[in-house]
């Protein structure tokens, strides 16, 4: 794959219109309420019965923040109630055992991922014991074949929690830092130091962490080109393995916490674009690979690697090594894909908690994918991932003419391809270095849940800003 990534302001303007991110194929809004705990159950019989049973993803989500984040849209809940996280933990245990109770112990668990909201809202030691249950319910993979990750956030963390998470067996975090500027972070009621940061990021490496994840965002109220080139520089003096670059989508009509922020203080189109470019630039010349949408690794990191073996996964958890595993979403909103299903749980608290108290699976919602959605899902996973389509491989797999089956999505890739985008050769099509930064455009030509015109390019949207539940 072309390492190069070319940035082109006029390309990315008229390209610049919202999209799915691709976390799953099809996505989430095409979910219905008539796929419940009973068509869950048949799933995992389904699966538990495969000839060689997938390995297994673990995600848990923790819904609680100690304050909100203006910009965030992530399913949260502000409180400073610490005791609100054992009467959590009390449930989730009892989601774990119905769970865990319908999965054969010989499949191993491969990756577990603590997300949310804030996970280190739970003390170490309530985030031991949540590690442990898991590990007495489920059978894990041996600690060098295993990824047990987290999101914290530095301000609430410290690095002798950092060292406890380590004997506990975590070995790669995730750190929000979106900007140092002071008055960016005063605009967005996030203040962090730099010092609290890069002591946390060396406790990890401290620690024995495989690997560290830094998030930044553009576009943020007051941002300007000076300061975020600031920020920029001091997350490369920290040398995170992993670095995530969303850009900022100003929704208040959505995510109420985002009527804090006043609109006057965002920066212009053309701007952010500038922050763009400025991060990209920057990472490059630093070293760092794009991986695809949004996020860069080293080129010794699992992620780069992974892509370039071709063994490169996407799923709701973001990029990740582990493609042959049925992920199962535990908490609050998580999502499930197993075999060809998906799964959700409730997305408010009190739904999720009926559920278990009434001691049923927490689903409210999913879907069956038909042998269409397979296909698709299979060639929009290549095309995040690798940066192409393989039709060859597609047309073995799935018993299909390509360009028979393809015929309109093809077309609709026309105007790309004259933008130079893709290309279209013989066995394949792939994506070139100045579409790579328009993965999600190209992947919408291929979505049958999508009208056709959502995937040319338009005069002015804002891209959108989303973590990956």
């Amino acid at each position: 794959m072309d390492a190069s990534l070319p940035f082109n302001a006029e390309l990315l303007r008229r390209y610049d219109r919202p999209g799915p991110r691709y976390t799953s194929y099809p996505t989430a809004p095409q979910f219905s309420a008539a796929f419940g705990e009973d068509q869950l159950r048949e799933a995992v019989d389904a699966s538990n019965g495969d000839p060689i049973p997938r390995r297994l993803s673990l995600y848990v989500h923790v819904p609680f923040c100690v304050s909100p984040c203006f910009y965030c849209g992530c399913n949260r809940i502000i409180t400073r109630d610490k005791s609100r996280a054992e009467s959590y933990l009390a449930r989730l245990y009892r989601e774990i055992d119905l769970v865990a109770s319908m999965f054969d112990r010989d499949r191993e668990v491969v990756q577990l991922h603590l997300g949310g909201g804030t996970p280190n809202f739970m003390a170490p030691g309530q985030l031991g014991e949540l590690v442990d249950t898991l590990r007495r319910q489920f059978h894990f993979a041996r600690p060098e074949e295993s990824d047990i990750s987290i999101e914290l956030d530095p301000r609430f963390v410290s690095p002798a929690d950092i060292a406890e998470l380590g004997r506990i067996g975590f070995n790669r975090a995730s750190f929000g830092v979106q900007d140092f500027d002071p008055l960016v972070q005063e605009a967005v009621n996030r203040i962090q130091s730099v010092e609290e940061t890069r002591a946390v990021v060396e406790a990890c490496r401290a620690s024995g962490f495989r690997s560290v994840n830094v998030d930044l965002i553009y576009g943020l109220p007051k941002q300007n080109p000076a300061g975020f080139a600031r920020t920029i520089e001091t997350v490369l003096e920290m040398r995170p393995d992993r670095l995530a670059v969303y850009g900022y989508a100003h929704m208040p009509e959505l995510f109420r916490a985002q009527n804090q922020i006043d609109a006057a203080d965002l920066p212009g189109a053309e701007e952010k674009l500038g922050l763009l470019e400025l991060a990209i630039t920057r990472l490059s010349a630093a070293g760092y690979e794009y991986i695809g949408m949004d996020h860069f690794a080293l080129p010794d990191d699992d992620l780069a690697m992974a892509q370039a073996r071709g063994s490169l996964h996407r799923n709701f958890m973001g990029y990740t090594t582990h493609a042959d595993s049925d992920l199962i979403g535990l908490g609050v909103s998580a999502i499930s894909h197993v075999g060809d299903t998906f799964s959700q749980n409730p997305r408010d608290l009190p739904g999720w908690q009926i559920a278990i108290d009434e001691g049923r699976l927490p689903v409210f919602r999913g879907m069956r994918l038909s042998a269409d959605d397979i296909l698709r899902a299979d060639l929009i996973q290549r095309l995040m991932c690798q940066a192409e389509v393989p039709v060859d491989a597609l047309e073995r797999r799935h018993d299909i003419v390509f360009a028979e089956y393809f015929a309109a999505e093809i077309e609709r890739l026309r105007p790309l391809q004259e933008d130079g985008l893709v290309r279209l050769e013989p066995g394949r099509i792939v994506v070139t270095a100045r579409g790579r930064l328009l993965l999600r455009n190209i992947a919408m030509c291929f979505d049958h849940y999508l009208p056709a015109p959502d995937a040319t390019p338009a005069d002015s949207t804002r891209p959108r800003f989303s973590r990956a539940i």
